[in-house]
């Protein structure tokens, strides 16, 4: 019996694959536990439309990303922070970036997007690149000025 599954199942297949089951697996298991639906012609249709709306969200989440990217490209940040003889007391971190680039630019981002080489503790301007979307990254630069 074919069957379109609703949940991803072991062993079985993920959600939205149709899967060739057996009558009895099917009839007992998939069905009455809602992991699955009869493949039947309306279903399918019904599939197909679910599946091209999302790959029209993906490519909108694409495209949202990718202009992110270009207001974080094209301005430099500014962090200002309590510093000595060019070296910083303590180290910026990547939530401290986070919430730089969400007022300065107006962006959210998580700060586990941001990839940094190693920990800033000095003056200056630092490069680091940003995951914006699992196909967008995006190198940006900070200034690291000292406070007065």
């Amino acid at each position: 019996m074919k069957v379109i599954l609703i949940q991803d199942v072991k062993k079985v297949g993920n959600k939205g694959d149709v899967v060739n089951a057996s009558d009895g697996y099917a009839r007992n298991f998939l069905l009455p536990k809602k992991l699955a639906v009869e493949a039947t012609p309306q279903n399918l249709q019904n599939l197909e439309a679910t599946k091209e709306k999302q790959n029209k969200q993906k490519e909108l989440e694409k495209a949202n990303a990718k202009a992110d990217g270009d207001k974080l490209a094209e301005r430099q940040l500014t962090i200002t922070a309590k510093a000595g003889k060019g070296k910083l007391f303590g180290a910026i971190t990547t939530m401290e970036i986070a919430s730089v680039i969400e007022e300065q630019i107006g962006i959210k981002i998580d700060k586990r997007k941001i990839e940094l080489a190693e920990p800033i503790k000095s003056l200056g301007e630092h490069k680091m690149k940003v995951k914006l979307h699992p196909e967008v990254h995006r190198e940006i630069s900070i200034m690291i000025k000292a406070a007065e």
